[in-house]
């Protein structure tokens, strides 16, 4: 089996590492000191490169025991271990980014929440949960697939915001065709989801379509709304 110990002194990650900073090392790199062996006929480095090649890091936060083991030379063991490793990158950069930060307009909502968007091949529906000074209280996934004006996703989207005590509400959903154009139907949504917003006493000030490059904000085409 190819160890680590097996390459090169200036070719081994964890001795670069020290070296040079963990900044400075490349995907391959991080990947081979998780996996940490290879195989009887493949190096850890060329195993890395392998999931690599299958897998771009985009995709990784997605990633099964199954998706992993159907590469020649990752075991379930290793797959769980990379799985964890990357289930726990997550929970720190979530935790990073639900401290209080003001986004008090559009444009800087949608550059926010651009990467929860990232990738997806359905429609996904977030909600942002702020305080009385616009600073977010917390992210929440309502539901997923097509938008519609559902009594049941109405009432969840404002039953977290009594749990959270939110002053205020932006809703936030994707095409993943990337036409921010909205539909009939997101506007049919969006015109309940305001009015039941100013009876619940929380409002819904922004409903956002997110693209990769750009977004459509009904708060800014208000006059398209029949409220």
């Amino acid at each position: 089996m190819y160890l680590i110990k097996d390459l090169p002194i200036t070719e081994r990650p964890r001795e670069r590492l020290k070296e040079v900073g963990i900044t400075n090392l490349s995907n391959k790199e991080l990947l081979a000191i998780i996996l940490k062996t290879g195989t009887k006929n493949k190096s850890v480095t060329m195993l890395a490169i392998d999931i690599l090649n299958k897998y771009d890091l985009d995709s990784f936060k997605d990633l099964s025991i199954k998706d992993l083991t159907s590469i020649k030379g990752i075991g379930e063991v290793k797959a769980i271990e990379l799985i964890s490793a990357i289930e726990l990158g997550k929970r720190i950069f979530l935790k990073e980014v639900n401290k209080l930060i003001k986004l008090d307009n559009p444009k800087l909502i949608w550059e926010d929440s651009k990467y929860l968007f990232n990738g997806l091949k359905q429609e996904y529906f977030y909600c942002y949960y702020f305080n009385n000074k616009q600073e977010l209280i917390t992210r929440k996934l309502i539901f997923m697939g097509t938008i519609n004006s559902s009594v049941t996703h109405t009432r969840e989207i404002f039953k977290e915001a009594y749990k959270v005590s939110a002053s205020s509400i932006v809703c936030l959903h994707n095409h993943p065709s990337n036409d921010i154009s909205p539909s009939k139907a997101d506007i049919l949504f969006t015109e309940r989801l305001i009015k039941t917003g100013n009876i619940q006493g929380i409002p819904v000030v922004d409903h956002i379509i997110v693209g990769e490059d750009s977004f459509y904000s009904f708060y800014e085409h208000k006059n398209s709304l029949n409220i």
